[in-house]
């Protein structure tokens, strides 16, 4: 494993990497490293870790903004933000345990490196959307700075969206200001137990239809709800489907009424109360139902009304097991180990039906030997690598981690 540098500040980072740059020397840059296993592996000279780079730099609870160095826990932000009955309102993903690591260690650089959102993303956008500002060095050792801490400061091109998820290719981000938002002062649970994914996602989609602001929506297949935490849910032996309201007391009483009585036709349903709710959610922000397992895993993006034909006609070239999120916009599918982890077939599925793929864990080797992120088309292809030469020009950071080229 390659020496890994933990810089004290930001000119120390800059000038690491411009030391790299002029020697032609590789570098994997990463925060904590709970993402490190995702991504082709990086054949890199050095490691740079932002660890040190820590510490909230700006928070106004008034104003909803809050900005953090890059190496901050994301867990320090969480617990700054609830001091003030606030979160971030786009439920990062912790990919720790999934990943064999530990949970609560990824840090905030890493969350907007990967841009990997949450189920209340279908409401409230994903991480992208709530970035406000950057400070950042490229790859030539140059820091600079886009944004601020209101969106009217984001004039020209948008470099802070930009840099949001391209796994620190273009950028090694170095502080971050971001919108908090408010908690609710109550959260409840639909759940019904049995569906079908098809039924299952026409619920979902009709749920995410009505005024009454569905915040998530999720439903897991039985092999997958069977290693949820949740007891009640676990014991159901069955898929369940789980609509999540937030909002005053009083209008999520109404809501999820409202909700028991125009879906009744889908089945019995259950609830689950504030504290359950809450927890509930908390372990998908973990992958849990992913967690006991290490088979391959990929992330699939697609349009809600094609999931559920996506993950049937997989199903056809091998067994899987599936998770849908975001009314099944997005699917977490588990795939037995092959010497490609499916990547031809799946790739065959998501070019006939639509919508890109990721492979999220696998071995090494396997990542090594196929696309894990998605083939980009022709143009997209062209703007990729445009950005990559203006941004990192002697391919320094992070080279070939999202494509082999780049």
């Amino acid at each position: 494993m390659p020496e890994i540098a933990r810089p004290v500040d930001v000119d120390e980072l800059a000038r690491i990497i411009a030391t790299a740059a002029a020697e032609g020397r590789a570098l994997e840059i990463m925060g904590a490293g709970s993402k490190r296993a995702v991504g082709r592996p990086i054949a890199a000279d050095a490691i740079v870790s932002t660890q040190n780079l820590r510490g909230v730099t700006l928070y106004e609870p008034a104003e909803l903004v809050i900005s953090a160095y890059a190496g901050t826990p994301l867990q320090t932000i969480e617990t700054e933000l609830a001091k003030h009955n606030q979160r971030l309102a786009f439920e990062p993903i912790d990919l720790g345990p999934m990943l064999g690591g530990e949970a609560g260690v990824a840090t905030i650089g890493g969350v907007f490196a990967t841009n990997l959102s949450g189920a209340r993303r279908i409401l409230s956008g994903g991480a992208r959307d709530h970035i406000l500002g950057v400070r950042a060095i490229n790859g030539r050792g140059e820091a600079f700075k886009s944004g601020g801490r209101v969106m009217k400061n984001v004039t020209g091109y948008d470099l802070s969206r930009g840099l949001v998820g391209s796994w620190g290719t273009l950028a090694v981000l170095t502080e971050i200001t971001m919108k908090a938002m408010p908690n609710a002062e109550e959260v409840r649970t639909l759940v019904i137990a049995g569906l079908p994914d098809e039924i299952a996602i026409e619920l979902m989609c009709a749920a995410m239809g009505t005024p009454y602001e569905v915040s998530g929506t999720v439903h897991l297949q039985k092999e997958l709800a069977e290693r949820l935490e949740n007891e009640r849910l676990r014991g159901a032996a069955s898929a369940i489907t789980a609509l999540r309201i937030e909002n005053l007391s009083p209008s999520v009483a109404y809501r999820i009424a409202q909700l028991k009585r125009r879906f009744s036709a889908y089945g019995e349903t259950a609830e689950l109360d504030h504290h359950e709710s809450i927890a509930f959610w908390r372990e998908l922000q973990r992958l849990s139902f992913l967690t006991p397992s290490r088979d391959p895993v990929w992330r699939i993006s697609t349009r809600p009304t094609t999931a559920n034909r996506v993950v049937q006609a997989i199903a056809g070239y091998m067994e899987c097991r599936a998770a849908y999120d975001w009314s099944g916009g997005l699917i977490w599918l588990e795939v037995p180990h092959s010497a490609d982890a499916g990547a031809a077939e799946i790739r065959r599925v998501i070019a006939t039906l639509g919508g890109h793929a990721t492979l999220i864990r696998a071995r090494p080797e396997v990542r090594a030997s196929v696309e894990v992120f998605q083939p980009l088309e022709a143009g997209p292809w062209r703007l990729t690598a445009g950005l990559k030469a203006a941004f990192d020009p002697a391919n320094v950071l992070n080279p070939g981690r999202m494509y082999a080229e780049l």
